[in-house]
């Protein structure tokens, strides 16, 4: 891996491309069979893909809930469009359309936003473009607005204003201008409490009322797969009541049903005030309420947000087939019997020093980054993709509706991998 056909389509696609991330070189062959978490590549081997596309193939490859439902379509042309300048329908009234459009999707992200109080969307491109918007809205929201809030450890995106709240690698902003104004603190209870401090009235340096928003993911990602206890979210929301902070919550990772709920945020005693999802959606969506988002029109921007037909009907889809088929259930299930296979992996190399995760948004920790880096080589070698976060985690990110056997096949794999780049003297 790669073969010989791979490789030629990996030489082809740098001719012309900038240098960017490519985590390994595995290329899919969108002719070839694909189902479930089982994919081809070029050279005709079939691939476990344990990543879910970093989560934004919720349901796997060619999922008849989804494909089935789009061969209904006779697809036309355009089928993006400049959705934020005029409407689309799909066929008769909203009520009658046989297949969703944006403003369905929009409709059902505040009906599962709705014990937030959230009823306001503004639908585009990509989760960077849903947490450009959200801090947007909430600049526009503040009075005097001149501080942003972050956490170590965290990634929001790599456009110029996301880079600014990223703390997860330097390599991300080294030499791009900032957002001036924009702190950060321990992702702990510890950091908490230090943010407590700076915004004291009386003896802090940081006035809350210039505070625009306190950004943070549920779970964090590419900081690590770090998975947060129920007191230090009820210390964040707290702080953040008091002070009368917004709380973005970035979901693009966590959110659409991969930790067993529809959000992370679920999992806690805990209440943003907007709501960044994009990846499992198919669209980038910051959700709020009215009041949050700017009255003044193009102070939010995307150009073809609203307006991709496909990706706006893809994303109803999932939301519909994730409640129609208790997936959400079936996510939690799998999760806890994920991580008790892990644990095994666990007890057995003494490589894997820890494994943790919420449903299916899964993490196992080596002792050292050159461990993991080589456990996810050996295990692409064995047909097993995976995917590396912080400094020596790798995270797996199965489809919602993963089968025990498919568990079965994947901690299988992984523990041939851990156990060919193990020395010999350190395995159990």
């Amino acid at each position: 891996m790669p073969g010989p056909v791979a490789s030629e389509w990996v030489e082809y696609h740098q001719q012309a491309a900038a240098t960017s991330t490519y985590v390994y070189d595995f290329v899919w062959d969108s002719t070839a069979d694909a189902e479930g978490p089982f994919c081809t590549d070029p050279d005709g081997n079939v691939l476990l893909d344990f990543t879910s596309h970093v989560a934004a193939a919720p349901l796997g490859y060619n999922n008849p809930l989804i494909t089935d439902k789009l061969r209904e379509f006779d697809l036309v042309d355009p089928l993006k469009i400049a959705g934020q300048d005029f409407y689309v329908s799909t066929g008769g009234t909203p009520e009658e359309a046989e297949l969703p459009g944006p403003a369905h999707l929009m409709n059902k992200l505040t009906e599962i936003t709705a014990h937030y109080d959230m009823d306001t969307v503004f639908l585009s491109n990509s989760g960077a473009e849903a947490v450009e918007n959200a801090i947007k809205a909430c600049y526009d929201h503040c009075e005097q607005p001149k501080y942003g809030l972050t956490f170590e450890g965290a990634f929001h995106g790599r456009t110029l204003g996301a880079l600014s709240l990223n703390r997860s690698k330097s390599v991300h902003r080294r030499d791009f201008p900032e957002l001036s104004g924009i702190h950060d603190v321990p992702h702990s209870l510890e950091g908490v409490e230090r943010l407590r401090e700076k915004l004291d009235p009386d003896h802090g340096h940081i006035p809350p009322e210039q505070v625009a928003f306190l950004i943070l993911e549920p779970i964090q990602g590419e900081g690590g797969y770090r998975v947060p206890d129920g007191e230090f979210m009820r210390a964040v929301d707290d702080l953040c009541t008091e002070h009368d902070i917004p709380i973005i919550a970035d979901e693009i990772q966590s959110g659409v049903g991969r930790t067993g709920k529809l959000w992370a945020s679920d999992h806690y005693e805990f209440e943003p005030d907007v709501i960044t999802a994009a990846k499992a959606l198919r669209v980038g969506a910051t959700v709020s309420r009215s009041e949050l988002f700017p009255d003044e029109e193009s102070r939010l921007s995307s150009t073809w947000g609203a307006g991709d037909i496909i990706a706006s009907m893809q994303g109803t889809l999932t939301l519909a087939a994730i409640e129609e088929h208790d997936l959400l259930a079936h996510a939690e299930q799998q999760g806890e019997a994920l991580l008790d296979r892990l644990a095994d992996l666990e007890a057995a190399h003494e490589a894997v020093v820890d494994v943790r995760g919420l449903g299916l948004m899964t993490a196992v920790e080596f002792d050292t980054a050159d461990r993991r880096d080589d456990v996810v080589d050996a295990a692409l070698q064995r047909g097993l993709l995976t995917l590396g976060c912080g400094t020596k985690t790798l995270r797996l990110l199965p489809p919602l509706d993963v089968r025990d056997r498919e568990l079965d096949i994947a901690v299988d794999l992984l523990g041939e991998a851990v156990a060919a780049v193990e020395p010999v003297s350190s395995a159990n």
